[in-house]
């Protein structure tokens, strides 16, 4: 072992010593490949750092264990026009600062939210305007109908206006830049915890918040969450019980963790979906051999790269069968989709040297390829088995794998020819991938996430009548239509959706959601 690691692994056991050392009676102990980047809660749209933050912070609407929509901030909603929803807002709910919440802190959050920085406009890029009518009431005007609005603003975090105003947090930590605010480091929500220490990439420390509004199920009265990168150690400090819960388990390791006496596997379906995009913008890529013109503009290209991935061979030696192969941006689970439609185009190496040759390039030519390694389950080896089909057909990709901490900063500011992101829809319905991952890239959140910016104006079209549809055949036949269209660009290259397996002590009881999200109200521990 290099000095790195041993420096790495010796963090790493410091770290669970702490845990060890404080952990008592009703402690929860959690470990993550990967830790939340900021508690900011506009600041990134990833689901860790959300699952993370609305522990802490709440939204207007929230989920029921059956991932159905549930009241939160907001006790009602309903349509005053087909363009003004009105929401009544719960009485007698704090801060945890002391700090009582009322209608200024929702429309100053949604103001935020859309504003500069925010990694949350694709959520609020509809909204025309969002007014006070009481200090317990709000109404949100859309721009044009939106149906899903209540389901939509269940990821949008409400944050004290007065709190941010006093910490100069007014605006939303922006990593693309390196901006940093009180906002980063701190927290101060209304949910049923609050966060009493934060050391990022080592640890933070929850606890429960004894004047929350509402009734906490679990009996975790803390819960402390470590990020442990190396597999085997997260497993082994799973399996030895010094930590309670921990995601993901590796594949190969899912047999060990139920056999050992102290843990189980809970595995199960997710709503993610992983795929690669490919910059269709620039006239000429930022990181690629081919010079004066850009190869992923041609769709015989980006077809040959689908056709040279042997999505069967990733499933099978990489995802040791816990991924489904798709065909779509949306995977069984969501609104839209449909087993007709997620076909994907066959694996054919032959069939893509032959587009290749067509668009100019029977020799192939060179790309680099970012991937993350700590984000989706085998990402790094997933990025490593790609660039081997795509040799085969004759393109040398240099791969550039990295921490997520320093690859959403670059992916999110578009400095990639190539690249891998996953999506889970957060309304479990279509238009949220359509609007954020197909739809022409503008300045006010539409395609805030397609990287490669990819455009086809009739798509477009398609998705804001979804947007606005109220019949449910009809608005079906949109998506049908506008999935389609994305499929006959080859718009992205989607891969699979992954499984979840999360590894939890035989003490601990727990909900897993389809979506990822890991909720501490939930949770219980015995002695």
């Amino acid at each position: 072992m290099s000095f790195k690691k041993n420096v790495a692994a010796a963090a790493v056991l410091c770290a669970l010593g702490a845990v060890s050392l404080v952990a008592g009676a009703q402690t929860i102990r959690i470990a993550n490949q990967g830790d939340a980047l900021s508690l900011d809660p506009h600041s990134l749209n990833e689901s860790l750092q959300l699952s993370t933050t609305q522990n802490v912070y709440e939204t207007l609407t929230g989920r029921n264990k059956d991932l159905s929509l549930a009241p939160l901030l907001a006790t009602s909603w309903k349509q005053a026009s087909p363009t003004v929803w009105r929401f009544e807002l719960r009485k007698g709910v704090q801060f945890h600062d002391g700090t009582p919440f009322t209608a200024d802190d929702v429309v100053f959050s949604l103001q935020r939210a859309a504003g500069e920085g925010s990694d949350m406009q694709s959520y609020t890029n509809d909204i025309k305007e969002v007014r006070k009518v009481n200090d317990l009431t709000v109404e949100i005007e859309t721009k044009a109908p939106f149906p899903i609005l209540p389901d939509v603003l269940s990821q949008v975090a409400i944050m004290s206006k007065k709190w941010c105003v006093e910490n100069k947090a007014e605006k939303p930590v922006d990593r693309r830049k390196g901006i940093e605010n009180t906002a980063s480091f701190k927290a101060n929500g209304t949910g049923p915890f609050r966060v009493r220490e934060r050391q990022p990439n080592v640890r933070t420390v929850f606890v429960r918040n004894g004047t929350y509004w509402g009734k906490i199920e679990g009996n975790a009265q803390e819960v402390i969450f470590t990020p442990i990168a190396n597999p085997a150690t997260r497993v082994a400090a799973l399996v030895s019980g010094e930590v309670d819960v921990m995601e993901p388990i590796p594949v190969q390791d899912v047999a060990r963790v139920n056999s050992s006496p102290n843990a189980r596997a809970i595995t199960g379906p997710e709503l993610r979906t992983i795929f690669l995009g490919m910059d269709q913008k620039r006239d000429e890529l930022l990181y690629s051999s081919v010079k004066g013109k850009n190869p992923f503009k041609d769709k015989r290209v980006r077809q040959a790269f689908y056709q040279a991935i042997d999505i069967a061979g990733i499933q099978r030696t990489v995802m040791r069968g816990a991924s489904r192969p798709t065909g779509l941006l949306v995977g069984p689970g969501i609104n839209g989709w449909t087993a007709e439609q997620d076909k994907r185009l066959p694996f054919d190496v032959e069939a893509a040297k032959k587009l290749l040759a067509e668009a100019g390039y029977p020799n192939g030519f060179e790309v680099s390829m970012n991937c993350p390694n700590d984000r989706y389950v085998n990402d790094g080896q997933i990025c490593q088995a790609v660039a081997g089909n795509l040799a085969k057909v004759g393109v040398k990709v240099n791969l550039v794998v990295e921490t997520k901490g320093t690859y959403f900063p670059k992916i999110l500011r578009r400095d990639t020819s190539f690249y891998m992101l996953g999506w889970t829809p957060s309304t479990y319905d279509a238009h949220n991938a359509l609007n954020a991952l197909t739809a022409c890239v503008d300045d006010k959140g539409a395609g805030q996430f397609n990287l490669g910016a990819y455009c086809n104006p009739k798509l477009d079209e398609l998705t804001k009548k979804i947007q606005s549809e109220n019949d449910k055949a009809k608005r079906n036949e949109y998506i049908k239509e506008a999935f389609k269209i994305h499929a006959d660009d080859v718009g992205t290259l989607p891969l699979h959706q992954q499984s979840l397996a999360w590894g939890v002590s035989k003490k601990v009881e727990l909900v897993q959601l389809a979506d990822n999200f890991m909720f501490f109200k939930w949770m219980s521990i015995k002695p």
